[in-house]
């Protein structure tokens, strides 16, 4: 199974109506994490999907996935995605996106049953130390991190890794484990 990555996003907006993804309850950091986990140079990484729980007003939770096998018609700028996820909020269809009201425990859960669950946090086992499985989802929070509560939870059916002692954000964390991830094939 190929690598997921799952950004829990506290203040991400539910609602279509916004000006731009940084005034959206920060969906500009889900959309820096989106570009760093599908696209390379010139194409788009089609074994990796992408989930964020947006946990905004009005109507949290929102669960936006992300399918690089079947995503397609589109560009790494942020107006494009802006337009797509403004449209798939709205319950609009774009090839590769869906959306659904799967909360973030359920998510969890789900992948637990196929997938080894690592969530990152600075104080956790360095990567360097572990080797990744195939089917590995990485748990991360948005730029205040994850809750207490949801971090618990994910950790019921995982286990705590790190980059090192330095934090990094979320999309250049994705990239680390990207990177890592593409050395071993």
């Amino acid at each position: 199974m190929p690598p997921e990555f799952i950004l829990f996003s506290r203040q991400g907006k539910t609602e279509h109506a916004f000006i731009s993804l940084h005034d959206a309850g920060r969906l500009d950091i889900v959309y820096e994490c989106i570009i760093t986990s599908l696209f390379l140079s010139h194409g788009i990484r089609r074994n990796v999907t992408f989930h964020t729980i947006l946990n905004g007003p009005p109507n949290p939770p929102l669960h936006i996935q992300i399918d690089g096998k079947t995503l397609y018609d589109v560009r790494t700028d942020i107006d494009t995605w802006q337009k797509i996820l403004k449209k798939t909020i709205q319950g609009k269809s774009h090839p590769g996106v869906s959306t659904d009201k799967t909360s973030f425990e359920a998510l969890i859960k789900t992948k637990a049953a196929t997938h080894q669950i690592y969530v990152l946090e600075e104080g956790g086992t360095n990567i360097n130390n572990i080797t990744l499985p195939e089917n590995c989802a990485f748990v991360l929070g948005d730029h205040v991190g994850l809750p207490k509560k949801a971090e618990s939870f994910a950790l019921r059916f995982g286990e705590k890794i790190s980059l090192g002692k330095q934090p990094y954000l979320a999309a250049t964390c994705i990239t680390i484990i990207n990177y890592l991830l593409d050395q071993q094939t």
